[in-house]
């Protein structure tokens, strides 16, 4: 019988339910047995254990969480609470930090990673917001410090647009302003692929006609894209500076810069669905390889 025991909790949508197949197989060859479907959102916290499903999870030898937008404030409560007892992939400090677009941006910043210029302005100060819309040109994006899918950008183009948008904020409990300076790009990014430290894949998206925004959720579409150096160090570097076991690194092509700027870090970037696969993102055994790898070393101790 096994002595190592690790639960998961995968999305199951979009042939996430196959990854998992795929994974809990490759495990158990090397004795290590997998608990599945520990959504934190059905435990309960009681003297000194967190229980989901008749598990305890501090018993554990690892907990994989890989399923984004179905995070709750409690189970994030509990995903902190913890990651101080047992290995969490991702890391719970990494997870947090890269949920929030400025501190990502500024860490990285920090660091000598480009990003898009960006401010963060003081929820009244909206003189300095309209400083910052002159200073760049006209045009900014206005971004939710979290969120994910390009949920909540507005591309704010003249005070007029500036004036409309504040009345909603203020309706909010926005205590603050993230917004970024416009990139002039051609509407298309990269997504490259990163676990442990090594490059897995690289592919792009494409914003629909009439609009700009690349993600999936907002209408973009994916196509085959290959990486260059530049942008696998830049990928690598980003994803050590956050902390991220697993990470997916949004980038763009700054046209008047030049060069490379990376717009997020993402916790819990998607395998290929099995649509994608058939016209050509065949990175999924990679990435469960290298996966697996990683909670073998981890659980053992290597």
């Amino acid at each position: 019988m096994s002595n190592h025991k690790i639960g998961m909790w995968m999305y199951q949508n979009s042939g996430g339910d196959q990854i998992q197949n795929k994974m809990i197989d490759k495990l158990r060859e090397r004795d290590i047995i997998t608990t599945t479907d520990l959504n934190l959102r059905n435990a309960i916290a009681k003297n000194g254990s967190i229980i989901c499903n008749d598990t305890v999870m501090e018993e554990l030898d690892l907990f994989f969480s890989y399923n984004a937008g179905q995070q709750t404030q409690y189970q994030v409560y509990l995903y902190e609470t913890l990651d101080k007892f047992i290995p969490i992939i991702n890391n719970y400090p990494a997870f947090s930090l890269t949920e929030d677009k400025f501190k990502t941006s500024h860490l990285l910043r920090h660091h000598g990673i480009m990003t898009p210029e960006f401010k963060l302005c003081h929820r009244d100060d909206v003189a300095k917001l309209k400083n910052v819309l002159r200073e760049w040109g006209g045009k900014i994006v206005y971004k939710p410090t979290d969120g994910w899918g390009g949920m909540g950008l507005v591309k704010i183009e003249n005070e007029a647009a500036l004036d409309m948008l504040l009345p909603f904020l203020n309706q909010t409990d926005i205590r603050y302003f993230y917004v970024e300076k416009f990139v002039d790009y051609d509407n298309s990014d990269f997504r490259i692929d990163i676990v442990d430290g090594e490059f897995v894949a690289c592919y792009g998206r494409k914003a629909p006609k009439d609009s700009w925004k690349t993600n999936i959720t907002a209408g973009g579409s994916i196509f085959l894209r290959e990486a260059n150096d530049r942008l696998v160090e830049i990928s690598k570097k980003a994803a050590a500076i956050t902390g991220l076991e697993i990470a997916g690194v949004d980038l763009i092509y700054d046209r008047e810069l030049e060069d490379y700027v990376v717009l997020e870090v993402n916790g819990i970037p998607a395998f290929a669905t099995p649509e994608q696969e058939k016209m050509g993102l065949n990175f999924n055994d990679k990435k469960i390889d290298l996966i697996v790898d990683m909670i073998d070393r981890k659980v053992k101790g290597k």
